[in-house]
């Protein structure tokens, strides 16, 4: 059926009927919404809401995370044809999904970013859905954990990266994708004692209580071990999954603007991903994917493939917990 449904579907993310299912349009054509999800603003029914933030005014590198939205999306579209690997239920077909497009704000006025972002997510969450969201640099995640603790208290946050961002900054206005989890943890938004950091690889004065296993305990130790310690932190809590693409080794995700070597594979992180179902996750993101600095796209493509998977750990919660 999917080469006869592809004859016919055309833009399914303006003209799809109903919220679910599997999309066949071709993969190289097309409007491309994240998985070909119908873009909406209309939140009624709807259980997870996708949105991009193309910011990276908060950067200490390399630029270029603004485009990661528009090229995650644009790699998701190899995605929709099938169930997603792995797992034995198929949120495209089970879960209203709509792609809520992107943030609206002026890039030029700085400062009134973290208020309109966390508006956006909030207004998300008081409609009854969840959200994943397309990055944009890591800063972005302080405000949407901001609308999250609103509703949920003090987050459980499973985070991957190469970095700690716990850089010491007590500016609560200042902007730094390197400074985002120790203002979450400062500000009471972020619980210590029930997140994790995976995949660090890069040097912390002080994890302000937060558990990290880094990289090489993860290639020593496994991706097994990794796991079960995550899920014995945050326990049953409301959890929000952050991953900011450098947790991978640049050798597989060099379209990142702070790389660092040693990093996981894409076989760990799909299996770390796959592993954490179970978890009562609430929410989650995908950032860093700056495409400039990847001809080949490869980047994009594990973004694209990492937002899925946090679509299935999202379902997996609502569905078999």
């Amino acid at each position: 059926m999917a080469l006869e449904d592809a004859k016919k579907q055309v833009d399914t993310a303006f003209t799809r009927k109903g919220l679910t299912g599997l999309a066949f349009e071709n993969a190289f054509a097309g409007a491309t919404s994240f998985l070909r999800r119908t873009y909406s603003k209309d939140l009624t029914g709807v259980d997870l809401a996708i949105t991009g933030v193309p910011f990276d005014q908060a950067v200490t590198h390399r630029s270029g995370a603004r485009f990661g939205p528009r090229a995650i999306r644009e790699a998701s579209a190899l995605q929709p044809f099938d169930p997603p690997y792995g797992w034995p239920t198929n949120p495209l077909e089970e879960m209203a999904i709509v792609d809520y497009g992107d943030l609206a704000f002026d890039y030029a006025h700085t400062p009134s970013f973290p208020g309109l972002l966390k508006a956006h997510i909030g207004g998300i969450l008081a409609a009854g859905a969840g959200t994943v969201t397309l990055g944009g640099d890591h800063f972005i995640t302080l405000p949407i954990l901001r609308a999250y603790a609103e509703k949920y208290g003090p987050m459980a946050v499973i985070h991957f990266d190469a970095h700690s961002d716990l850089w010491a900054d007590d500016d609560m206005e200042r902007i730094d994708h390197g400074t985002f989890f120790y203002k979450g943890v400062k500000s009471g938004v972020i619980d210590p004692a029930a997140s994790v950091q995976i995949g660090i690889r890069t040097h912390c004065e002080d994890y302000l209580g937060v558990e990290y296993i880094d990289a090489r305990t993860v290639h020593e130790r496994g991706v097994a071990h990794a796991v079960a310690r995550a899920k014995a932190i945050v326990g049953d809590r409301p959890v929000y999954v952050t991953f900011d693409i450098d947790c991978l080794d640049p050798s597989v995700a060099p379209g990142t603007g702070t790389p660092v070597w040693g990093g996981l594979h894409s076989w760990q992180a799909a299996a770390a991903l796959r592993d954490l179902a179970g978890i009562n996750m609430v929410g989650g993101d995908v950032v860093e994917v700056s495409p400039a600095y990847d001809t080949s796209g490869a980047t994009a493509i594990a973004g694209a493939h990492v937002a899925h998977e946090l679509i299935c750990l999202y379902h997996w919660a609502k569905v078999h917990r």
